[in-house]
């Protein structure tokens, strides 16, 4: 297991170069910011590496497997994540058009495609699905570092899991991100002990 700490250099867009995992992209410069701003960017990096943990060594075909009773795969699920971040970090510049607008009129069709997210497609390799969650991530981290105010607010989507007339604030939207992150991160691990015994932690 990697102990990560704010006192370790790291890329806090990609990982911790210190686990000589290949699965965590090229380093690149972190933004410099301080307080509240590298609390947040502490937290997304923390959340993702351990997300990305769990495709560590994996072949493609085996990234594309459902191992436990659960519809999800590893793949599917760094898919998912990406696109989850990238639409927050839209809505919290252009508000709910940039999430697609109303979740309520969504077609069957719509649902096909949402469930894609979850899958590895034909086509789809674990490197191509993990350099777009790395520059989902990009994305995000430079908003952090550049936004003029985290309290900043926009309406939320009419969708059936938000209640009506409910705004966030950026501070929200992005800690909603680290929760969402960190909730997959631990399906992630059980999908991968169930594929060979790794774990993330323990």
């Amino acid at each position: 297991m990697t102990t990560l700490d704010a006192s370790t250099t790291r890329d806090l867009t990609t990982g911790d170069p210190t686990t000589g995992d290949p699965t965590t992209g090229d380093p690149t410069e972190a933004p410099a910011v301080t307080g509240e701003r590298a609390d947040l960017l502490e937290m997304l990096s923390h959340q993702r590496h351990f997300l990305r943990f769990t495709t560590r060594d994996l072949t493609d075909e085996q990234a594309g497997l459902r191992t436990t009773a659960s519809e999800l795969c590893l793949g599917g699920l760094i898919k998912h994540v990406s696109s989850v971040e990238r639409s927050w970090a839209n809505f919290i510049v252009d508000g709910p058009s940039a999430m697609g607008g109303d979740f309520t009129t969504m077609t069957e069709a719509d649902w096909a495609q949402r469930a894609d997210e979850f899958r590895m497609l034909p086509g789809e390799t674990l490197a191509g699905v993990l350099a777009d969650y790395a520059e989902a991530a990009r994305r995000t981290d430079d908003l952090v570092a550049t936004l003029p105010d985290l309290g900043a607010t926009q309406p939320l989507p009419k969708a059936p899991w938000f209640e009506a007339g409910r705004q966030w604030s950026a501070r929200r939207v992005l800690m909603h991100i680290v929760a969402e992150t960190a909730q997959h991160a631990g399906h992630a691990d059980i999908i991968r002990e169930s594929l060979d015994g790794a774990k993330s932690m323990g």
